[in-house]
């Protein structure tokens, strides 16, 4: 007899239904993860329900600010082809001379990474500068960290000193970073007031009382800029040396910004906090090349510390960002041994441009506060009655076609900067120009 299993047809399965093949899916965990979560008694994830009720994702630490205001008028301004006093950037060609050192640098293949803490020429030419400028020896195998522009720098020193629980002073109004800045490296920051003018010329000020009361056991930084952004105060030596009191009283730190020193009007004075008596040890000193050499988008500064904090700070850059960019670090070099007529006609060009849009400005109903150095302008928006600087700065931007920066974006409490807009005149006259007809339409 024949075998009968050899001569029956064999069943085939039928594949299963997509229903079927589903449900299967759904029941088998396709990563150990999962499967481990699955045998634990918790339900298998999908991508779609990451953002779904549980775990947090996010750092806290990102709800405490926003976005970059200055930034989002940037993009403002092209999407709506407004001329753009917002963010402060030249519109006109760098020096020559810089753009032909970088080009240099680059056909001579410096294009791999240059040592972390910034190359050798760099660091020379900053040591170097540092004594001419500000009459101070600093050592720059030791005390130089080049990073990727002077808001790096000023990020990688706050990591690099602060802890939990320390507090960190700050004048406002404030360049945005700085608030933003201390919470990142896990501090808090206090704000200590600047008061406008309440005379036409006068100065900026701050009450002295207020600012020893931000001061107390917990005080790791203050962080100073002069040139001040946005205002254009400069701060007077008397002001510099009460917080250098305050300094050495309370063992605190001074974290200086003085990216504008050279962007100067009316024989101001620039005082670097690190020349004073008794501060050479607790100062960091931050700089760079964005605004005295109109290169803004290469991203090169530098913080200059004792040896002990300038340890801790590349040790931060490196694991940040490695190192600035090689061949703009050689230009940067050339960049510091440009003669001291450069520094005159900077700060020359831009008081003439300051000159040329604060009339404007005035003419169509703003109060100016007017700066002693920097390339910004602050007004006061009252005139024109409108809720706040928010909505005024939008109806600029979309129906004046002019860009500028809401002023509450430089507080805290966002009511303190409800009547003030930051311009920026650092661009071609013909730009200010353009910007002036279109503002004369506030006046009508």
């Amino acid at each position: 007899m024949a075998d009968r299993t050899s001569t029956q047809r064999k069943k085939v399965k039928k594949p299963p239904s997509r229903a079927s093949r589903k449900s299967s899916r759904q029941e088998r965990p396709q990563s150990p993860r999962l499967a481990k979560n699955a045998r634990n008694g918790a339900p298998a994830v999908s991508g779609a329900q990451l953002s779904a009720p549980g775990k947090h994702f996010l750092s806290d630490k990102v709800g405490h600010f926003t976005e970059s205001v200055i930034r989002e008028m940037t993009r403002q301004a092209m999407l709506h082809g407004a001329v753009n006093l917002a963010q402060g950037f030249p519109d006109f060609p760098a020096p020559a001379e810089i753009k032909q050192a970088a080009q240099r640098a680059v056909a001579a293949d410096v294009n791999q990474y240059a040592i972390t803490w910034g190359a050798k020429n760099l660091r020379n030419a900053i040591a170097r500068q540092m004594g001419v400028w500000q009459g101070i020896i600093v050592d720059p195998e030791k005390e130089i960290t080049v990073c990727c522009g002077s808001t790096e720098a000023m990020i990688s020193t706050l990591l690099a000193v602060c802890n939990a629980g320390d507090e960190v002073v700050i004048f406002e109004p404030f360049y945005e970073n700085y608030g933003p800045d201390s919470v990142l490296s896990g501090a808090k920051p206090k704000f200590v007031k600047l008061r406008p003018p309440a005379a036409d010329g006068g100065e900026w000020t701050f009450d002295e009382k207020e600012l020893r009361r931000a001061f107390d056991k917990h005080t790791k930084a203050i962080i100073l800029n002069t040139p001040n952004n946005p205002t254009g105060k400069v701060f007077t030596r008397r002001e510099l040396e009460l917080i250098r009191d305050l300094c050495v009283e309370f063992d605190v730190l001074a974290i200086t910004d003085e990216i504008y020193e050279h962007i100067l009007y009316e024989g101001t004075e620039h005082i670097s906090m690190v020349s004073l008596e008794g501060m050479r040890e607790r100062t960091v000193t931050i700089n760079g090349m964005s605004k005295t050499y109109s290169v803004t988008g290469w991203r090169v500064g530098w913080a200059v510390a004792p040896e002990k904090i300038t340890n801790a700070i590349r040790k931060v850059h490196d694991f940040l960002t490695v190192g600035a960019p090689a061949p703009l670090q050689e230009a940067g070099a050339a960049a510091l041994s440009l003669p001291a007529e450069y520094y005159a006609n900077l700060a020359a060009g831009y008081r003439v441009r300051r000159d040329h849009l604060m009339p404007a400005l005035t003419s169509a109903g703003f109060q100016c506060f007017r700066p002693r150095g920097a390339y910004y302008v602050m007004t006061d928006i009252s005139a024109f009655g409108f809720k706040d600087d928010v909505s005024f700065a939008k109806y600029l931007v979309q129906e004046i076609g002019v860009a500028t920066v809401p002023g509450s974006s430089f507080y805290r409490d966002p009511r303190d900067g409800a009547k003030q807009v930051r311009f920026a005149f650092c661009k071609k006259p013909e730009t200010l120009d353009e910007a002036a007809r279109r503002l004369a339409k506030l006046a009508r």
